[in-house]
């Protein structure tokens, strides 16, 4: 049967674990405390917050619902699948989000078939494991000064993650659809992940996706903004290149991620407010 991201209601989901790389991690989005935030943490509120009272009460503030991230930046697809899916197996929530792929597809000499062939049996194993996996699409990255090159082959990832989905019956997180993510106020400065707001549209959007009734439209419009000058843009790029595109490609070249040294937030199921 087609999925039908958009009407799907969501069963009673009491646990939610979220695996991925820097998107689902958050990094765009940091907290009071430092930690980053993120549409998965942002989602596992309103999943609680709509969780029935239908098991015995416990002493936090949204009951028994319980969440796990193991989400961790610069994550290739390969080390996800090593490293995530066993631990989310063992957990055994009753939803995943599986957002992973980005990283390999923005690699040169990367061919979007071959990463898709990988995460679909990843997406197959999850399935049989998890009673709903959710699965997410690239962003359409034609605003995007630094993907803007990468289009086609995000396309073609992203066509081939909704068959995927139709095949194996899963939720699909459509961010390529997202348009309010065109704007580059959803954009942190870096150009390469979600702004706070960013990341509260894709919330928004994933708990519509599951069904739930959500405070705020993903897709309403930004406030008006003053159009800015070629000065003003330029500059904005030059300062960009120097804070982010240049310790970028100084990784790539030493063979370093931004996720070496670094945990998942997030290991094991717990309630929100631990």
């Amino acid at each position: 049967m087609a999925n039908d991201s958009r009407s799907r209601r969501h069963d009673v989901i009491g646990s939610y674990t979220a695996i991925g790389d820097s998107f689902t991690e958050g990094v765009g989005d940091p907290g009071p405390d430092g930690r980053y935030i993120g549409w998965a943490d942002r989602l596992a509120i309103l999943l609680a917050d709509q969780l029935p009272v239908c098991h015995a009460p416990v002493d936090t503030a949204h009951g028994d619902f319980r969440y796990a991230n193991l989400a961790v930046r610069g994550r290739l697809l390969d080390q996800i699948v090593a490293e995530q899916i066993p631990r989310a197996k063992q957990l055994a929530p009753d939803l995943v989000t599986f957002c992973a792929g980005g990283n390999d597809i923005i690699r040169p000499g990367t061919d979007p078939d071959d990463v898709a062939e990988r995460l679909e049996r990843a997406v197959a194993d999850l399935a049989g494991a998890v009673p709903t996996v959710m699965i997410t699409t690239g962003f359409d990255t034609r605003g995007v000064p630094v993907l803007r090159h990468l289009r086609g082959k995000i396309a073609t990832y992203t066509a081939h993650v909704r068959a995927i989905a139709d095949r194996y019956d899963c939720p699909v997180l459509d961010l390529w659809s997202l348009r309010s993510v065109q704007d580059r106020r959803a954009w942190d400065a870096d150009r390469l992940h979600l702004s706070p707001e960013g990341h509260t549209r894709v919330a928004l959007r994933a708990a519509q996706v599951l069904g739930l009734d959500v405070p705020a439209d993903p897709d309403q419009l930004w406030p008006p903004q003053a159009p800015r000058g070629a000065f003003e843009v330029r500059r904005d790029d030059i300062n960009w290149a120097r804070e982010h595109l240049v310790p970028w490609i100084g990784r790539r070249l030493r063979g370093e991620s931004s996720g070496d040294h670094v945990a998942a937030k997030r290991p094991d199921l717990l309630p929100l407010d631990h």
